[in-house]
Order: structure tokens, then C-alpha cells, then sequence
């Protein structure tokens, strides 16, 4: 798929020309006779000063992908471009990007400074300039006064930072970044992913960010890729990605979505009108100029905090489904309820716990499930 840049690289010239771009990228592995496309026919246009995801399972090919962004890996076929120069056949210490590892690679016996500092030294600069430019990135990632400290003397968070601060410091043109965060609890995880967007806002450097994690790619894109089983199944910001899922992949795999399905008995404006089950209503927008035909099947996302609940059907002109409640959970700020709808489906519902729920439903009642026809989402192409 073809992506353009964001609205905003497209109407600054100063930044017309990709940081990264990827054409018809593939990787192919050959082991035991066999040929595996670990990627397939990416195409990608990462802006100046993004912040941008690659998201997938285990063995979707982003690693892959991010590799042969930096070097580490050639491409089957395809082209690697960085600021608009084809770097397809440059080895990786000619590239201008930098790469952090889940394993952070500090070395044991320099001081924090010395390991920040390392990179110049080899480059040859002068004293002054790396004391002075060392300073500056210890500053952005909250370390000054640190300096003399050994990586065992410090907290995990505060190694992530300095293995971002020695990347930044001879400062590429792209950091890319593997899982850098899978090594830290989950407390230090959620502070970082706050903390990593602060340093690449303040830096102004493209981040790629390599991640299985939804929370984290939620949390710090600007745009994200969502790759699955070696190609780019959506490619859109943090919202679109979550509120309009393109496919049943993308709807499964960020947050926790309800996939439900209906026939087609008439129109709404803007969209179609299914039945689920034998009383049940539902209205979905046919987006891009689909037209569904009477007697179709349509799958549909919506989202488990767009629901309500309640005991009577309501009659607004809301999407009104029947079920059954099978379990009910107590989160302290929410309450999730599992039900099952008059037609089989399974369904989720989270209920924040403003005001007592108690009252709401207990397993085995029956209950309307209901929502506004806006959060309804087709899947696909009609079936």
C-alpha cells in the first residue's frame, strides 16, 4: 500500500522530502529448501520529526522491516530511502540513523558520561564539544548530575535513557528503536513511554519505534503501521487506527473490539440497516462510497466503552441488540460486563464506575445492549 505524508510535512516545503521511505520493500529467508516472505511489498513515507510505530505480533516482519531501515538486513527486492537518497546497497555505518535495543548494550565499566560520550570520542571531536553537546543530552533526558554513575548504579528507566541520550548524541538524522522498553515493569514502562515522547518533541528527530505493545503505540505515535504476516494491513494515526479498524486484524489486535455481523434489510442515511437475531438493529456507515445490497452480511466493529446498557429497548434511533449477561466483572474504575447477544455473538461492554453499577445487571439477566450508529464500523467488504 502507498501512504502519503502527514498534512502537515505535506505543507511545509522544509520538510517535503521523507525522512525514511520504503518502495516495494520485500524480505524474503531461505532455510530447509524453503522460502519465506518475512516482508512483502511495503511501501512507507516517514515524515521529518515523526514519531512513528511499527506494531504487529511476534513474526510480522516489523523487526525486519526496521532493519533494513538501518542496514543490518538487504532488502529481497525494493528500495530504502533516507531524505530521498537511495541507501538501498550502504552498510549501516554510513547511514545517518542511530538504533536502540531492548538490551540498552551500556558498557559496565564507563561512567554514564564516558558511555554518553562514547560515539564522539571515536568520532575524533574535540574535548570542549563533547562536554558541552554530553551536557545538553543529559539535560533532555533528565540525567544531569549523573555523570560519574556506572550503568549497575542505576535504575532501569534511567539506563533507557541513557542508551537513548549516547544515540542522540552524535545526532542522526533518524533513531530507530526495538522494544527498547519489554525489559522494564510495568509501572517504569508507562513512565517512559511519556517520558520518550517528552526527549523526541524536545530533539525534533524522526523516531521509528518497533513494538507488539498496543498501550505503547498508542500512547506515542503520530502515525502508526500495523503489520501483520509481512505487509501493512493499516497505516493511520492513534485514533483512525482505533476508532475505524480497516480489518478484522487491525479491530482484534488494538485495545479490545466487538466483531458482530448482520443482513442488510434497508438503508439508513449514509449507511445500511442489519438485523442481529431476531429483534435486534443496527446501523452502520458505509464509508468510501460502499453500497450494501439488500439480503448482504456485514461485519462490524464497535468498541466496548461506546455501549450501554440498560433493561428496556431503548427507543432513540439508537443500535439496540438483546443478550444475556454470562459474567461480570469489577475493575474498580470500570466494570466489564461479557454478554451474549440473542444471536450467538459474544460481546464486551465497560461501564466506568461513576456512580454505583451495581444495580445495572448481575450474570443472567437480560439486557439491551445499545449505541450510537457513529460507532459502528464496517470490516471489510461486504460479504
Amino acid at each position: 500500500m502507498t501512504e502519503t505524508q502527514p498534512a502537515a510535512a505535506r505543507d511545509d516545503p522544509a520538510v517535503a522530502v521523507p525522512a525514511i521511505e520504503l518502495a516495494g520493500v520485500e524480505k524474503d529467508y531461505h532455510a530447509y529448501g524453503e522460502t519465506v516472505a518475512a516482508v512483502r511489498g511495503v511501501d512507507l513515507s516517514i515524515a521529518e520529526g515523526e514519531f512513528f510505530s511499527l506494531l504487529g505480533p511476534s513474526g510480522c516482519g516489523k523487526t525486519t522491516t526496521m532493519r533494513m531501515i538501518a542496514g543490518f538486513e538487504e532488502p529481497t527486492a525494493g528500495r530504502v530511502r533516507l531524505r530521498g537518497q537511495d541507501v538501498t546497497d550502504v552498510p549501516p555505518n554510513r547511514r545517518d540513523v542511530n538504533m536502540v535495543f531492548q538490551s540498552y548494550a551500556l558498557f559496565p565499566h564507563m561512567s554514564v558520561f564516558e558511555n554518553v560520550a562514547f560515539g564522539l570520542r571515536r568520532r575524533g571531536v574535540p574535548k570542549a564539544h563533547i562536554t558541552r553537546r554530553v551536557g545538553e543530552m543529559l539535560e533532555i533526558v533528565d540525567l544531569a548530575g549523573r555523570e560519574r554513575r556506572r550503568p549497575a548504579e542505576l535504575s532501569g528507566g534511567q539506563q533507557q535513557r541513557v542508551a537513548l541520550a549516547r544515540a542522540l548524541v552524535n545526532e542522526p538524522r533518524a533513531l530507530l528503536l526495538d522494544e527498547p522498553l519489554g525489559a522494564l515493569d510495568l509501572k517504569l514502562r508507562q513512565a517512559m513511554q511519556v517520558e520518550l515522547k517528552r526527549i523526541q518533541r524536545g530533539v525534533g528527530v524522526t523516531f521509528v519505534y518497533v513494538t507488539h505493545d498496543q498501550g505503547e503505540a498508542l500512547t506515542m505515535s503520530d502515525r502508526i503501521a500495523v503489520m501483520n504476516d509481512g505487509v501493512i494491513e493499516q497505516l493511520g494515526t492513534p485514533r483512525e487506527i482505533y476508532e475505524h479498524p480497516a480489518t478484522r486484524f487491525v479491530a482484534g489486535f488494538i485495545g479490545t473490539s466487538n466483531l458482530l455481523d448482520g443482513e442488510v434489510t434497508g438503508t439508513a442515511p449514509g449507511g445500511a440497516v442489519l438485523s442481529h437475531g431476531p429483534d435486534g438493529r443496527i446501523e452502520v456507515p458505509m464509508r468510501g462510497g460502499r453500497e450494501a445490497v439488500a439480503g448482504e452480511r456485514v461485519e462490524l466493529t464497535v468498541r466496548p466503552e461506546k455501549i450501554g446498557i440498560g433493561r428496556d429497548r431503548p427507543g432513540d434511533g439508537r443500535c439496540a441488540v438483546r443478550g444475556t449477561v454470562t459474567e461480570v466483572v469489577y475493575l474498580g474504575t470500570s466494570t466489564n460486563y461479557n454478554i451474549t447477544t440473542s444471536a450467538g455473538a459474544d460481546v464486551v461492554v465497560f461501564l466506568q464506575n461513576a456512580t454505583s453499577a451495581d444495580d445495572i445487571a448481575v450474570r443472567g439477566d437480560g439486557v439491551w445492549l445499545s449505541w450510537d450508529p457513529r460507532h459502528s464500523y464496517a470490516i471489510g467488504a461486504p460479504q
